[in-house]
């Protein structure tokens, strides 16, 4: 049932989490010659990055950055990529950890080709997480067009199995194995850097906002999905409740977010992504009104204070200071009204939308699921770096909230830390 296999100890970096930040990570330490293990708890890396339409700066496509990065580790020797893997355990001191890793078994092995016949062939759907459940893909799937590996995998919780085995039946490349085992594989490592990312704060929770009551109700990650051209409109913005065309959307800030119900903190860029994403819809719908409700608009640095101060001359984009107190909706037409009191003036606003995206916080993975190592975390689950101790350090979102730059540069320090652990030990 399980296969052990023991790394070389010592000299090594764990990276746990293979997206933008721990791809940085992973690569900074292995192009000056140390040994990675990146493991992945997801059948593909890239991370949230990857479920993005576009990312600042340069308002390009996830694969502008990806690609390369994918091309990098495929070339690299050093970096071993263990995907559909989660730590179990790590115990040890700085310099010397061991760790275990549980690797689920993807079902189809590296004769895959992504030749799609399986797909056409499998008769089961499920819902599309990497959408966020807005479509349906087959229970054997490619996560998205350029996915690392490139490669199927199949959702056990979704497949029939043996009883099935229509893609089996048609591969001819015998790339499917639906007996694979589960594994585990013993690592000897020198550091960790924990680059497990962040979650859209669960918008259900958040009780007078309307979500998962009202389907043209979305929130800004499953806005980036809507505008992405592999997403499950192919790019195009629709409303969820009837596909059409918005012709008003109200942005709902800090929605759950500098709350103490919720969020009690900032997660420092979703005031750009709302601006970012008014311009996916302004590119679509030229005739669209874009109603911003803010608290507060944060624009860190002179780059991003330039892109808030462009979108601010659009006359059809409106900006409110107020937060939103209530969401309600017209059975009748599916339309959104939008309450808020506006803070300059005092006056209750009432407006009402064909569509409302509510700008969700980031929350760290480690929130919810804590981690198997001797971590600190602060009150809101963000890991702190401990550098006097040394050995296990945190890179990114894991670390704060973080745009993709700042993400990088984050990333860039710990691999520099872990490989300082190595030189002290």
């Amino acid at each position: 049932m399980t296969e052990d296999t023991t790394a070389p100890a010592n000299g090594s970096i764990l990276v746990v989490g293979g997206g933008i930040s721990g791809l940085t990570t992973a690569l900074e330490a292995a192009e000056v010659g140390y040994e990675v293990f990146l493991v992945e708890k997801n059948p593909y890396l890239g991370g949230r990055v990857a479920q993005l339409n576009q990312y600042f700066p340069k308002l390009c496509p996830p694969s502008c950055g990806l690609e390369i990065n994918f091309r990098r580790i495929k070339d690299n020797p050093k970096i071993t990529v263990l995907t559909q893997g989660e730590v179990e355990k790590v115990e040890g001191a700085p310099g010397s950890y061991d760790v275990t890793v549980a690797l689920s078994p993807r079902l189809v092995n590296a004769n895959c080709t992504a030749c799609n016949d399986c797909v056409e062939a499998c008769p089961v759907e499920r819902d599309n997480e990497y959408n966020f459940n807005m479509d349906k893909t087959k229970a054997i799937y490619l996560p998205f067009e350029m996915a690392f590996p490139m490669r199927y995998a199949i959702d056990a919780a979704a497949c029939k199995g043996s009883e099935c085995g229509e893609c089996a039946k048609v591969c001819k490349y015998d790339a499917i194995d639906l007996d694979m085992p589960a594994q585990t594989q013993n690592l000897k490592v020198g550091a960790v850097v924990w680059a497990t990312g962040w979650e859209p704060y669960d918008a259900a929770k958040i009780d007078n906002l309307g979500f998962g009551q009202y389907p043209n109700v979305i929130t800004n990650m499953m806005m980036e999905r809507l505008a992405a051209p592999n997403g499950p409109t192919k790019g195009k913005i629709t409303r969820p409740s009837d596909g059409k065309e918005p012709a008003s959307i109200a942005f709902v800030q800090c929605a759950g977010s500098r709350d103490e119900n919720y969020l009690p903190y900032c997660s420092y860029i979703c005031c750009m992504a709302s601006l970012k994403q008014a311009t996916y819809i302004r590119e679509q719908y030229p005739d669209a009104k874009v109603y911003i409700f803010y608290i507060d608009v944060r624009a860190p640095g002179q780059r991003y204070e330039k892109f808030y101060q462009k979108i601010k001359e659009d006359e059809n984009v409106i900006l409110i200071k107020g937060k939103v107190a209530e969401v309600s909706e017209d059975t009748a037409t599916g339309n959104i009204t939008v309450v808020a009191e506006n803070a300059v003036t005092g006056e209750k606003v009432s407006q009402t939308v064909e569509m409302a995206v509510l700008a969700t916080g980031m929350q760290p993975t480690a929130a919810t699921a804590k981690l198997p190592a001797d971590l600190t975390y602060n009150e809101d689950g963000f890991i702190i770096n401990d550098f006097e101790k040394g050995g296990m350090f945190a890179a990114g979102c894991a670390n704060k909230p973080s745009d993709v730059v700042t993400a990088n540069q984050n990333a860039t320090g710990m691999a520099l830390k872990a490989i300082q652990t190595l030189v002290r030990k």
